[in-house]
């Protein structure tokens, strides 16, 4: 291992094969280079997981105010940390600013019932770099100097209305004069069990400042719960060896140690407790042990010198630096966390910043020959922090439904009635897995439809990890044996748009494309298991059994008139044209696969017009069914189509329901079909004896001898009614992206009154303005990434079959004649607009926030947050959404490479 720290030092240039070598050695099983990794939760507490309460109400079983008391039951938390794939072992830091009331141990942030919209973290970080296998990692925590404002934070939530935009961390004054620490992390490997750590506090305010510094190390608890078997190990222990290494020793893990620099020439002072609950504080009742979770915030904070073991042991210890910083200055920390048999005779020597200079010059390298030369240094930098966010927010997740059901031998039996508040259907679940999160805050927790828009950004970076993830949730300890795909963990009965083979699909082609050749295995095994979904989606969701599907809200919370996952006001029931149309996407995709496949291995070609069937069947309900379907003739639009009392009437509103038909759209090209003669036969009968489907298989020869069709559930026709309200910027065409409702419904709101109340949709830009699912998140006006991605996609398979021969005005009434290509193109632009910064410097997503303009220390900063707002581009809901959010660094390098082609053209 020392090999290794002076092969750092001996200034080789870096290349992109380094980390992919790393990459790969991890795959064969030859180096657990992805062991450690920035797999720890941001938040732990306030989940479905650490709940068992009686009615479900998670944020308030176990609030942030118990979180340094309480010993977690599924995971851990910490602030920018680390931990192994199975987080046995962790690392984190924790910080004191001398005033506030709470060790910062852990990101604070409102409660769902707490903000005026929903939860929403109260915190400024950012994630800054990483690699695929964590080779190397940083991150940025600004840390107020004054006392942290938790008590006006909530106060002032509770007093705003939904009608008022979110009183922020930024809103309170407390960055003005530049008073806070810059607080750095960064972490090196110089090898799979040497891990270096570089903590970096600067002070950016006009005064010497102190800062006490507490790294920490500790063992999840996995011993107080009285059960045994895999994942329930024995209490291990971490203790001094000697005045600068603490000694972890864990029962499955291994011994590992944790050197300590001493800063500024001063003895590092180690504490030591245990990772188990204060019941005196919580409960009144005696702790199993004295020292207790909270040790280290009641002797720092409190000055409770017997709150820790004087005898140096437990299984939480922390190394506590008092840092003296003078205004304008930084101070460096360094520790090492290495495996027992890594031989370190001197763990900070010169080769310790070698090895984090070879690091960052390899994971530029691997950028750099991963993402498109056209970027310029702006766009590359945003892309970078994309990329970064994205494998940042891998994260360790914990959960056996059975167990959580049922409770521990060693607690209190679960209330009585718990097992009807949620998930009782899924006793089967057991995840025990890295998963990617949507955001490590305020989502640490997977979501079926997120987790496949994050495979497709995580594609171009680590296509191994991609593909794991999309095969993971179809893998029987996850899919429900009936074929149901989890949703969530407040519900995982809860439906998904089912976007699965869309990810795996998408992630074959990227693959391929970047020259890692067509991974078949890995197609075939992602066919196979969303063969089983699609037969649970046909046997569930069709209520009447005509082709049109129900599916409830399907990922867009507030879309509709009232919450689509229950029945309507006054009975009756939707078809959804949502709901459909992803089906006839589904449908599109498996073809798509299928034809792939059948290349290979002719059994496929079968299969493939089983699917051509089905989207023929649902694209003839969705267009005729009682004679024009969910098609509004008179509109030019799609609607959902409600059945109530006897009756059937569209839902006249305009939103991104309507524009999920286009989606459904995929060519078939001749030659291809001339090497499966079973399915071009097939083919042929239909569009000789089902004349009323031919409509929507077109045939086309762009270019002589090349002949193509196109399966689409729109028309010609269709397709250009609906773009011209897509591509009008007073409905849903906005300065940086498609809005999730027209703007049209801004002055003129859909009201209907059904079951006697009165319902009604209204254009909201910013936040959500209905308390609908939480109120934590918008898609009545807002710009999305995820639809905006697949929209874009779209318009290319379009192109790919009109070509020039369709052109639509862009934007309408501009006079500008542009192909669908150049309408994709366009919207890319848009989009991308969201996070480059203009003439002054200022980006459209960090709103009006002077600080990302002109500071020098904000300026280079970008947060990619759930969804935009819809006229401003101002960023809304999670902060850090990287998650689908990522896919922004895909259409950043669309929009070089576009630019870079014109110029070429030029």
């Amino acid at each position: 291992m020392r090999a290794a720290s002076r092969a750092a030092a001996t200034g080789r240039e870096a290349s992109a094969d380094d980390e992919q070598r790393r990459i790969d050695e991890d795959a064969r099983r030859e180096a657990n280079w992805k062991r450690w990794g920035p797999y720890l939760a941001e938040r732990q507490w306030g989940t479905v997981r650490e709940d068992y309460s009686a009615t479900g109400e998670c944020w308030t079983y176990l609030p942030h105010d118990h979180a340094r008391s309480r010993a977690y039951r599924w995971g851990e938390d910490g602030l920018l940390g680390i931990t192994d794939r199975e987080c046995r072992l962790c690392f984190a830091l924790a910080l004191w600013n001398g005033r506030d009331p709470i060790l910062k141990e852990r990101l604070f942030g409102l409660s769902g019932p707490e903000g005026n919209h929903g939860e929403d973290v109260k915190e400024l970080y950012y994630y800054l770099d990483a690699t695929p296998t964590a080779s190397y990692l940083k991150a940025l925590y600004k840390y107020p100097q004054r006392e942290f404002p938790y008590a006006s934070l909530v106060a002032e939530a509770a007093r705003r209305t939904q009608a008022d935009p979110e009183f922020d961390l930024e809103d309170t004054g407390l960055f003005d004069d530049g008073r806070y620490f810059d607080v750095t992390v960064e972490y090196a490997k110089a090898g799979p069990e040497d891990i270096l750590v570089r903590v970096t506090c600067s002070n950016r305010g006009p005064d010497a400042a102190t800062l006490h510094l507490l790294p920490t190390l500790w063992q999840r608890n996995t011993w107080s719960w009285g059960r045994r078997g895999e994942g329930y190990w024995d209490k291990g222990r971490i203790s001094r060896l000697d005045d600068t290494t603490l000694l972890a020793e864990h029962p499955s893990l291994g011994r590992y140690r944790l050197a300590c620099e001493p800063a500024g020439g001063a003895a590092a002072r180690f504490l030591f407790t245990d990772n188990e609950t204060n019941a005196e504080r919580l409960f009144g009742a005696a702790s199993a042990s004295p020292w207790v979770k909270d040790a280290f915030h009641r002797h720092v904070v409190g000055a409770e010198a017997r709150a820790v073991n004087p005898d140096g042991v437990g299984t939480r210890a922390a190394v506590w630096h008092t840092l003296d910083v003078p205004a304008g200055a930084s101070a460096v920390v360094r520790l090492r966390l290495s495996a027992e048999s890594v031989e370190l005779a001197h763990p900070f020597d010169e080769g310790f910043d070698a090895v984090f200079e070879a690091r960052i010059a390899e994971a530029d390298a691997f950028f750099a020959a991963r993402r498109s030369a056209a970027l310029t240094a702006e766009e590359r930098r945003v892309v970078r922090q994309a990329d970064a966010g994205l494998l940042w927010s891998k994260q360790f997740y914990h959960l056996v439904v059975e167990h959580w059901l049922d409770g521990d031998p060693a607690q209190p039996p679960p209330p009585p009635g718990r097992e009807g508040v949620r998930n009782a259907e899924w006793r089967h679940l057991y995840a025990r897995d890295v998963l990617s999160m949507p955001d490590k805050w305020e989502y640490p927790w997977f979501a079926a439809w997120d987790t496949a828009f994050h495979c497709v950004a995580m594609a171009r970076i680590d296509a191994g990890f991609a593909k794991q993830q999309v095969l993971l949730l179809c893998r029987e300890w996850y899919m429900h044996p009936n074929g149901q795909l989890p949703a969530y963990e407040f519900a995982f009965g809860d439906v998904n748009p089912p976007v699965h083979a869309w990810a795996a699909w998408r992630v074959f082609s990227l693959a391929k494309q970047s020259g890692q050749g067509r991974d078949l295995a890995f197609l075939e095994s992602a066919f196979q298991k969303c063969l089983v979904n699609f037969t649970w989606w046909v046997n569930r969701k069709d209520v009447d059994g005509n082709n049109l599907f129900t599916g409830g809200f399907l990922g867009l919370d507030n879309v509709g008139v009232f919450d689509r996952s229950k029945p309507l006001p006054g009975g009756g029931h939707l078809d959804q044209a949502d709901g459909t149309a992803w089906m006839a996407f589904y449908c599109t995709t498996m073809l798509a696969i299928a034809l792939e496949l059948a290349r290979d291995n002719a059994a496929y070609a079968d299969i493939a017009s089983k699917f051509f069937e089905h989207f023929m069947a649902i694209t003839q309900a969705m267009n005729r069914l009682g004679g024009t379907g969910l098609w509004d003739p008179q509109d030019g639009f799609y609607y959902d189509l409600a059945h109530v009392g006897g009756h059937t009437f569209p839902m006249r509103v305009r939103s991104v329901v309507g524009l999920i038909p286009l989606l459904a759209a995929e060519s078939l090209e001749e030659q291809h079909l001339q090497h499966l003669p079973l399915f071009k036969k097939r083919l042929q009968w239909f569009l000789e004896n089902k004349p009323e489907v031919a409509s929507h298989i077109s045939l086309a020869e762009p270019r002589p001898g090349h002949l193509h069709r196109i399966l689409s559930i729109p028309t010609r026709e269709q397709l250009v009614r609906v773009l011209r309200y897509v591509l009008d910027e007073g409905e849903f065409l906005s300065p940086f992206g498609v809005r999730s409702l027209s703007r049209v419904h801004g002055e003129h709101p859909y009201v209907i009154d059904l079951g006697g109340s009165r319902h009604e949709v209204r254009y909201a830009p910013a936040e959500s303005d209905t308390g609908m699912f939480g109120g934590n998140s918008n898609w009545r006006g807002p710009v999305w990434m995820p639809i905006n991605y697949l929209l874009i996609e779209a318009l290319k398979r379009h192109h790919h079959f009109y070509g020039h021969s369709l052109r639509v005005e862009c934007p309408v009434g501009s006079g500008r004649m542009l192909t669908l290509l150049e309408v994709a193109a366009e919207l890319e632009a848009r989009v991308a607009r969201l996070f480059l910064p203009d003439e002054s410097g200022r980006r459209p997503c960090h709103g009006d926030d002077a600080r990302y303009s002109g500071s020098p220390h904000f300026r280079d900063l970008v947060l990619f947050h759930e969804y935009f707002h819809g006229d401003t581009g101002r960023g809304l809901g999670a902060s850090h959404q990287t998650g689908w959010t990522a896919l922004a660094a895909n259409i950043l390098e669309r929009v070089a490479e576009t630019r870079a082609e014109r110029s070429g053209e030029g």
